[in-house]
C-alpha cells in the first residue's frame, strides 16, 4: 500500500501524458504552453503580493498589534477568546505564514491539548489569508473593485472564531 502512495503523482503524470498521446495531443508543446501562462501570470501577480508582503511586515514591526491587542483585550475576553488567541486571529488574515509562527508559539506555550490550543487549532484550520487571497486571485484577473468580498470574508473570519471559542467549549 505504501508503494502505491508514493507512486501515486507519477501514476497520474503517466495517465494524462498517455491520454493526450492517444487523443493525438502534443503533450510536451502544451505543457510548455501552460508553463509560459503560469509565468506570466507570476509576473502580473508579482507586485500585489509583494505590496502585501511589505504591508504585512511593517504591520508586524511597527507594534501597532501590540497596542490593538490591549485595546480589545474587555471585547474578546466577553466572548470567551483568550487574548492569547488575538494574535492569531489578526494575523492570519495577512500572512499564513505569520499565522503559522503565531500557532506554533502559541503551541509551545500552552500546549495542544489546553484551551487556547484547541481554540487556536481550529482557528489556523478553519479562517483564510484573506488579504493575500484578494490580493493573488483578484491580482491576477485585473479586478480592482472587490465590492462586498472583503466584508463577508472578515465576517465569516469572526464567525469562525466564535464557533471555534463555542465548539472548545461544548466539546471539552
Amino acid at each position: 500500500m505504501n508503494y502505491i502512495i508514493k507512486a501515486i503523482i507519477p501514476i497520474i503524470i503517466f495517465s494524462i501524458t498517455t491520454y493526450g498521446m492517444v487523443k493525438k495531443v502534443k503533450v510536451y508543446e502544451c505543457f510548455v504552453e501552460g508553463a509560459k501562462e503560469g509565468l506570466m501570470i507570476c509576473v502580473r501577480i508579482f507586485p500585489y503580493l509583494l505590496a502585501m508582503l511589505v504591508a504585512v511586515g511593517v504591520f508586524r514591526e511597527s507594534r501597532a498589534l501590540d497596542y490593538f491587542i490591549n485595546l480589545i483585550k474587555p471585547v474578546v475576553k466577553l466572548i470567551g477568546l483568550p487574548p492569547e488567541v488575538v494574535p492569531l486571529v489578526l494575523i492570519k488574515p495577512l500572512s499564513g505564514s505569520g499565522a503559522l509562527g503565531v500557532f506554533a508559539e502559541l503551541l509551545n506555550n500552552f500546549g495542544a491539548d489546553s484551551y487556547i490550543g484547541r481554540v487556536s487549532s481550529i482557528i489556523i484550520g478553519s479562517t483564510e489569508t484573506i488579504f493575500y487571497t484578494l490580493t493573488v486571485y483578484f491580482g491576477a484577473v485585473g479586478i480592482k473593485k472587490i465590492r462586498h468580498t472583503l466584508w463577508v470574508a472578515v465576517m465569516a473570519d469572526m464567525i469562525c472564531v466564535i464557533m471555534a471559542v463555542t465548539l472548545v467549549r461544548l466539546m471539552f
